[in-house]
């Protein structure tokens, strides 16, 4: 295994073009990929030593790397990944943490840990990963970089080892929106729809409220580019909290009493992150009961406890998870319409303190999960981007779109970009 820069590689290999050419979208790209993904002759090692060896090489590879291969990228190696995709933190107890390009005393954000620290730290140009329940959107924001997560279901999963396959997603990290652009439009496989402005911009304030940072430090350069680019009449509040309070009522059954005078909860928002821990358990356990009981593999911290808790699910209100997803969906779509966009924060604060003990994290784990579940249950697109640093620390805004409006998002991106950056240096 080489050591790399970084720590963001957990092998490393060259993988060239099938068929170069000057015409290709992403012709002298490099790319690295999560170890999540099948590559034909190397096997997939998710996170875990034992997987590895208990695993024989993988006889083809994922659809989704063939294809970055096939539009001129060349691979240049696969990267470490939080064990069996079970951590949002980037901290690997086998194979160490790879080193947070902002903050060095700081989580990179998994489970896709080693390929936004590949991107962040300039090693490649993007790379791929997964996103269950925020191991995109959590590692593009703590390492100060693009992170998309696709709509359910928009990018094949096939050759990828699941996790939660209600909710699994391949995603993308860049640094650049152009390259973001263009990956993405080769994954989706469909063609490039012309710019569309956005025709509602809906800031959710309650969200905002759950960050430890000020509201205004990460919405004011947002607002400001849109009222740019596009004029202020798109720009709406909204409490996003009593909106799918309302329109979901399946979701009554996670509510929780004691939260309803608790300023830093949003009950809803904290029913839906638990349907959607209790479906991804239930379906892990589903996929991996058969191999953590027959090898016992030992696992690091947090992500023992977890499976553990997986290892113990029951099909009991699986239905009811079900439920909300599709009343969420029909909610948001209404609220959200064609060519809508809602803005939240990514996460509820900077990344934390390598080495942090799981029980001070339980608070930011619990604002985090509130927040990465609405793209997560209601299998809506989801892209991070980073504004800069907040006192010396990587900080980001996320816009989420419609299912099936992954052009129109990833273009509303590539519009604001620039203007976005220019406004935060400015302001800040």
């Amino acid at each position: 295994m080489a050591v790399q820069c970084y720590g963001a590689f957990m092998e490393k290999f060259l993988l060239q073009p099938s068929s170069p050419s000057d015409q290709l979208p992403l012709t002298g790209l490099t790319f690295a990929v999560k170890d999540i993904f099948d590559m034909d002759g190397h096997v997939t090692g998710f996170g875990n030593p034992e997987w590895l060896r208990t695993h024989p090489p993988a006889n083809h590879t994922a659809p989704t790397v063939s294809t970055i291969l096939r539009g001129g990228a060349t691979c240049i190696g696969r990267t470490i990944m939080d064990e069996m995709a079970y951590s949002i933190n980037g901290e690997n107890f086998h194979y160490g943490t790879p080193q947070n390009p902002c903050a060095s005393d700081r989580v990179p954000g998994g489970s896709s840990s080693g390929s936004a620290v590949a991107v962040g730290a300039n090693l490649v140009d993007f790379s791929l990963g997964t996103d269950t329940g925020g191991s995109v959107r959590v590692p593009a924001s703590y390492c100060g970089i693009l992170g998309f997560r696709p709509s359910h279901g928009a990018v094949s999963t096939s050759g990828v080892v699941p996790m939660a396959q209600s909710m699994d997603t391949v995603g993308w990290f860049a640094r650049d929106p152009v390259v973001l652009k263009k990956v993405g439009w080769l994954l989706l496989q469909q063609p490039e729809v012309e710019h569309q402005k956005p025709r509602q911009v809906l800031i959710a304030e309650d969200c905002f409220k759950l960050s430890s940072i000020p509201s205004e430090r990460l919405t004011q350069a947002f607002v400001n580019s849109v009222k740019k680019l596009f004029g202020g009449h798109p720009i709406k509040e909204v409490s996003l909290g009593n909106y799918v309070e309302e329109k979901v009522p399946s979701l009554k059954h996670f509510m929780i009493e004691g939260n309803a005078g608790n300023e830093h909860s949003i009950p809803s928002l904290a029913a839906l992150a638990r349907s959607l821990q209790l479906l991804q358990r239930y379906e892990f356990k589903i996929n991996h009961e058969e191999w953590v009981r027959t090898y016992n593999p030992h696992l690091g911290p947090g992500i023992s406890e977890r499976v553990s808790e997986a290892m113990r699910a029951t099909d009991e209100n699986i239905d009811l998870c079900h439920s909300i997803r599709i009343e969420l969906r029909k909610a948001l779509a209404a609220l959200l319409e064609d060519f809508g966009v809602l803005a939240i924060p990514t996460v509820p604060g900077p990344p934390p303190k390598l080495n942090t003990d799981v029980s001070e994290l339980q608070d930011f784990r619990a604002k985090a999960f509130s927040l990465l579940s609405i793209a997560g249950v209601s299998g809506f697109c989801q892209v991070s981007i980073p504004l800069g640093l907040y006192n010396g620390l990587p900080v980001s805004i996320s816009l989420v779109a419609n299912h099936g409006s992954d052009g129109f998002l990833l273009n509303v991106v590539h519009s604001l970009y620039n203007t976005l950056e220019e406004e935060v240096k400015a302001s800040f």
